[in-house]
């Protein structure tokens, strides 16, 4: 978990139809919550680690088979962020406030939260190991840590984010800032950066540089600025149908978008953003800035690089179709901290928790897992104050929508969807 506190699974919210999808169950009962910090018990039937939207809504479904006193959840942060409003709150259109409850109020009622860490996993042994060299067995273990964020991998950051100028709607401390950059924006360039490695959400590192060109338009500064997007990929949205979208938004507002461009260093004093060219290892170019949005390079947590539930890349290790670990049948993984090959999004969470809701069930029997994950995953691309291109997809990178409407098209009805339905249920739904 980042040390800003546990946070839902991407700053692209999912659209309301996962609750058209099958898996999502009744609400239950859930109340404020206390608890010691260390385990109360050494010994949980199930047992959960992280308390973001995946760790919350599976331990809500464990509560309901195996009971409350048999579910513990490891999750040191006080505070649970809905991140998706974090792309609003960079645009101005929300308050960072609004992202926040605290982690007691949304643990399920009487299942154990645990205030540690795991340091440790041991699953030959079914047990893991928490700070102070606590160890706490299981019959059943989930997996949902989360992805982390590594602002240190430029060079530059993250003292950078001390001067003006710059800021990232991935960080509590840095989404705010972003806003006052696109406050403060005179004249020059507004630069929006995506790295090169795995990000939550693909449209997300975009989606504040359209808010910003629109407010930039509304306060009649749009000719002064020249809005750049600069990414590491080869294309702009790895769903072709939406990715062609997207050039046409791209195209009418005048923004350029250089591909094979990462960024690897920020010289804040100087107001300067180096970028190496992909295509030409060793060659950088550097660009002045009147504006910088950063999305960090990211990864999987620490614990879980070189550890025995993990790949050679450091991704907990589970089958696409059931979230089943290869390899220890009692094991399951959710959410960002998997190499489910699918967007990392809450849309992806909200769908994952339907289908290893189902294998955990049947595992529980003694049965093979039956329900298969398509890889669904959805991220409303925002594209200015009341506009969204709402992108759903299958691990085919194929259109998977659910309107029977064509969801490539800029729509309000989608914005709102975004901005105000779907906070709602995120917070009354999905996490219950």
């Amino acid at each position: 978990m980042s040390a800003i506190g546990a946070v839902s699974s991407c700053s692209c919210l999912y659209s309301g139809v996962w609750l058209l999808k099958p898996g999502m169950q009744k609400m239950s009962s859930f109340g404020l919550h206390t608890a010691a910090r260390c385990a109360a018990k050494d010994y949980y039937e199930v047992l959960v680690l992280g308390g973001g939207a995946g760790g919350i809504a599976m331990s809500a479904r464990m509560k309901r088979k195996v009971g409350a006193e048999n579910v513990a959840v490891v999750e040191p942060s006080k505070t649970h962020y809905y991140q998706p409003l974090w792309t609003l709150v960079g645009g101005g259109a929300k308050q960072l406030a609004a992202s926040a409850r605290p982690m007691g109020s949304l643990m399920p009622k009487g299942v154990e939260w645990i205030k540690s860490q795991v340091t440790a996993f041991n699953p030959d042994k079914n047990c893991v190991w928490l700070e102070n060299d606590i160890k706490v067995s299981y019959k059943y273990l989930i997996i949902a840590l989360g992805i982390s964020l590594h602002y240190e991998k430029i060079k530059g950051l993250p003292e950078g984010f001390n001067y003006p100028k710059i800021g990232s709607n991935y960080s509590a401390q840095t989404v705010e800032k972003t806003w006052r950059a696109l406050q403060d924006f005179k004249e020059g360039n507004a630069i929006f950066t995506f790295p090169n490695t795995p990000v939550k959400c693909a449209g997300a590192p975009q989606k504040i540089m359209y808010l910003s060109d629109a407010y930039l338009r509304k306060t009649g500064k749009r000719s002064k600025a020249n809005i750049m997007f600069n990414t590491s990929l080869g294309v702009i949205f790895g769903v072709k149908k939406y990715a062609d979208a997207l050039l046409e938004v791209v195209k009418d507002r005048n923004i350029a978008v250089n591909y094979k461009r990462n960024l690897i260093e920020v010289r804040a004093d100087k107001q300067e953003a180096v970028f190496e060219n992909l295509d030409k290892p060793g060659v950088t170019e550097v660009h002045q800035y009147e504006m910088l949005h950063v999305t960090p390079p990211m990864g999987p947590p620490a614990v879980l690089i070189n550890s025995p539930v993990s790949d050679a890349s450091g991704w907990v290790d589970v089958d696409k179709e059931t979230l089943q670990h290869k390899k220890y049948p009692n094991v399951f993984g959710i959410g960002d901290c998997t190499n489910l090959p699918t967007s990392k999004t809450a849309a992806a969470v909200a769908a994952q928790s339907g289908v290893l809701d189902k294998t955990i069930s049947l595992v529980m029997k003694n049965e093979l897992p039956a329900k298969k994950y398509d890889g669904y995953t959805s991220c409303p691309l925002v594209t200015g104050y009341n506009k969204v291109i709402l992108a759903e997809f299958d691990y085919n990178a194929q259109p998977l929508e659910t309107f029977p409407i064509d969801q490539s098209k800029e729509r309000t009805t989608m914005y709102h969807m975004k901005a105000d339905m779907m906070p709602l249920l995120y917070w009354n739904a999905l996490l219950k």
